[in-house]
């Protein structure tokens, strides 16, 4: 049993990390090759990961899909240590609008033209959420785009640690008032619970012990007879 709830605790903690890891501002050092706009299908598999339609237009089911075509610097330790080989990346570029994520990103029209003007030996740093999964042709939704030197340039992500930083607060602070509720609220009406249910247990113990009185008395009588 224990090994369950600890498999299933780990399944957990491996769900909300990929949650985060999905929905976290990420940066990425890349010359970008190409822009283009293609028509998109979508399909079971991959629509939830692609945002609504832009701000003004119809939802429905295929439409205009903005794409941003680079060569990605690689690294390793999300940036800090970068690489001396790239790979091609691609990016979509669609409004997230007011609702999931919150990005509140309306200006997809205007990235694509800062992506379409930047020179192809230009390095840039493209900030985007999202995952590149090439067999259910998801791409990474680009959020921000800014020139940079060269390849060589370290992206800090501080968002990312300014919001880790507060959800450990947060938990630590959570944790901290469900202590001190246990401690006054609910181990007092535990112990009291207890005590009842140990005070029940005397008594059934006690009527126990009469009823084995009275029959062993009755036993001896039988016995004398």
């Amino acid at each position: 049993m224990q090994s369950v709830i600890r498999s299933f605790r780990w399944l957990m903690i491996a769900v909300i990390a990929l949650f985060f890891h999905y929905v976290l501002p990420q940066h990425d050092v890349v010359q970008v090759t190409s822009t283009e706009i293609i028509r998109a299908d979508f399909s079971a598999w991959n629509r939830m990961f692609y945002a609504q339609a832009d701000s003004g237009n119809v939802a429905v089911a295929n439409r205009d899909l903005r794409l941003i075509s680079a060569k990605k610097q690689e690294s390793w330790l999300l940036g800090f240590w970068p690489r001396d080989s790239t790979r091609i990346m691609v990016y979509r570029n669609e409004d997230t609008g007011w609702i999931w994520p919150p990005y509140f990103k309306f200006d997809s029209s205007d990235l694509q033209a800062e992506a379409a003007s930047l020179d192809r030996d230009q390095w840039a740093v493209v900030t985007h959420y999202g995952w590149r999964i090439r067999w259910a042709t998801i791409y990474p939704n680009a959020i921000g785009i800014r020139p940079v030197e060269g390849p060589n340039v370290y992206p800090i992500p501080w968002f990312s640690i300014i919001f880790f930083v507060f959800l450990a607060f947060a938990f630590g602070l959570v944790r901290a008032m469900w202590r001190q509720f246990r401690e006054r609220s609910v181990d007092p009406l535990l112990d009291a619970a207890g005590d009842e249910i140990d005070e029940m247990r005397a008594g059934v113990a006690e009527r126990r012990s009469g009823v084995t009185s009275w029959l062993n008395t009755w036993r001896s009588k039988v016995k004398r007879r």
